[in-house]
């Protein structure tokens, strides 16, 4: 039974070793571990050629459905930067008020909660750390408060893909539709409850992340070593993270997981910054960093701050490659958002009502591959439901909203189309490998004790027994920081979590609603996006010292998500399915 762990273990260890202790790109280490598997599978698993393939087929449709969301929210982010109107957004924000910790909650929380809402995989470090140094922040606190603000709203990013993708895609395509069917669910049922669970849990633990985020900064940016700048802007901070928190929850329970981060953010920004405008919750005193010339060496890389041409208080105008100027200063603040609004418009009416969400379900729009080379496997590609075609309506919308011109389109699709490439190779790779792990008992012959999961669930079950929900949302933290990716992370931790669930006799919407979190968390310190925010600021090499910084708030996330889970699954709501 050793063996067989140590076995259905490797394709991770792989991806652990080459990623975390060789720091090789996703891009080298994931064909690699798919490898691995198929060898696993082959050797250890007597998995036939016909069915390593097909697994491996079912992989690569299923991150090509998730590339074609992350392919429509990078098309239309950029086509918002090229129109001029992100700049508009970001300077709607950063005029209401030059103290450094309010800015850190206007930008680094709730525009960072947006973006990841509707773009994810990385996107809201990477673009919201440039605009923070260029508001004067130093590039190292800049990429801490990027990373730590956005991280509620990771489970939810690029409008519910690591639920749908990550969650209820895996599970329909498996074996667990049985067994959730016992529960009195269909499996996009269960995944709802999923999803309502961990906006619970982020709710009860991170509302108070707006506040994090400023008390790293103030502590270790400021010239002296103290909180109490922090303490100051408390009661900002806490009514901020509250004031995001309830309409994410509700958004969570009633409607589905692709609106919680966007509606959170939305709802919750535009209260924040009303009451604000109202004069009301603005701290007493003002807080800046130290003088420049004070600063160590490692908190600024290439990139000094206020290079990159935002500032606060002014406008500014957005240089385009065709030689025209976008007049950010004459755009309304609506007419920013209004491809974001619209966006949020079609999901409704496109989730919401019956007759268009059924029509739009219809097998003319969807690409299926049934008996994948002759095995009892089956997959497909929903490309007009899922939010990717939403995301290209919207941004093909946006054209004529903002006039643009030939030359700002094409480098905004041309920009998204080259940052698609290494998600392409890395996704492609490492969901191939999960569901080669996932399906490796699915063929005739094959052994008793189960599929690679199956294996790995039962003896992370028998090790931590009763305490298991305590340590749920770590393993998916783990599966994030390896990967970079909450979505990567719940493919292949998922079914482990749910079969882990079930051998102890948990619920298992709360142990797989931890695993959604836990994917989140591991965001602060996957190599990945930690790498990508440091890139925007000049400031590469510094990996390690952010990735210490966010062990604090990891800490803090991964302790009181244990708390809340086992008193969830033996105080709270045992009897749940």
């Amino acid at each position: 039974m050793v063996v067989e762990i140590v076995l259905a273990a490797l394709p991770l260890l792989v991806v652990a070793v080459l990623l975390v202790g060789l720091l090789w790109p996703a891009t080298r280490a994931m064909p690699i571990a798919w490898i691995t598997a198929l060898g696993v599978g082959f050797f250890a698993w007597n998995m036939p050629p016909d069915w390593l393939a097909a697994a491996s087929i079912v992989g690569v449709m299923t991150a090509l459905e998730i590339l074609w969301i992350v392919f429509g929210a990078l098309v239309l982010l950029y086509t918002l930067m090229q129109a001029g109107a992100f700049d508009r957004i970001n300077r709607g924000f950063a005029t209401i008020s030059d103290d450094r910790r309010v800015q850190i909650v206007l930008l680094g929380f709730f525009l960072a909660t947006f973006i990841e809402g509707a773009a994810g995989f990385g996107t809201p470090p990477a673009v919201v750390a440039p605009l923070l140094l260029g508001l004067g922040f130093p590039a190292l606190a800049a990429v801490i408060a990027a990373l730590i603000g956005h991280i509620i709203a990771v489970t939810y990013g690029a409008v519910g893909t690591p639920i749908i993708v990550g969650i209820q895609d895996p599970l329909a395509s498996t074996g667990f539709e049985g067994a959730i069917s016992e529960g009195g669910y269909t499996v996009a049922e269960f995944s709802t409850e999923v999803a309502a669970w961990a906006a619970t849990y982020h709710a009860l633990v991170g509302f108070a992340m707006p506040l994090f985020a400023v008390a790293m900064v103030v502590y270790f940016f400021g010239e002296e070593d103290s909180l109490s700048p922090a303490w100051e802007v408390a009661p900002l901070c806490l009514f901020s993270g509250v004031a995001f928190a309830v309409p994410y929850w509700l958004s969570a329970w009633f409607f589905t997981a692709e609106f919680p981060s966007l509606i959170g953010s939305m709802v919750g920004g535009a209260i924040v910054v009303s009451v604000l405008k109202a004069g009301y919750l603005l701290p007493d005193s003002h807080w800046d960093f130290p003088p420049r010339e004070e600063w160590p060496s490692h908190w600024v890389g290439t990139i000094e701050p206020g290079e990159n041409g935002s500032n606060t208080g002014r406008a500014t105008d957005t240089a385009v490659p065709d030689g025209g100027v976008v007049r950010g200063s004459e755009m309304s603040l609506l007419r920013a958002w209004s491809p974001y609004v619209l966006l949020v418009v079609l999901l409704v009416i496109t989730r919401a009502i019956g007759p268009i969400s059924e029509f739009i379900q219809q097998s003319v729009f969807v690409i299926e591959w049934q008996e994948i080379l002759g095995t009892g496997l089956t997959n497909s590609i929903a490309w007009v439901n899922v939010p990717g075609f939403w995301l290209i309506a919207s941004a093909l919308l946006a054209i004529p909203i903002f006039g643009m011109s030939g030359g700002q389109v094409s480098a905004a699709w041309r920009e998204a189309a080259e940052k698609i490439v290494s998600p392409f190779i890395a996704l492609v790779f490492v969901v191939a490998m999960v569901q080669v792990m996932i399906n490796s008992a699915a063929h005739p012959g094959a052994p008793e004790a189960g599929s690679m999961i199956i294996v790995l669930a039962q003896a992370t079950a028998n090790l931590f027994g009763p305490v298991y929900p305590a340590v749920a949302a770590l393993i998916g933290a783990l599966g994030a920081a390896m990967a970079g990716s909450n979505t990567v992370s719940n493919i292949t931790f998922g079914g482990f979590q749910f079969e882990a669930a079930q051998q102890l006799g948990l619920p298992t919407q709360i142990i797989v609603g931890a695993q959604a979190v836990g994917g989140a968390m591991g965001n602060l310190v996957a190599i990945h996006n930690v790498v990508a925010a440091l890139a925007t600021v000049g400031l590469v090499g510094q990996e390690g010292r952010v990735m210490r910084l966010n062990l604090i708030p990891l800490v803090y996330y991964a302790v009181f998500v244990g708390f809340w889970a086992l008193l969830f699954s033996y105080v709270l709501f045992p009897g749940l399915f």
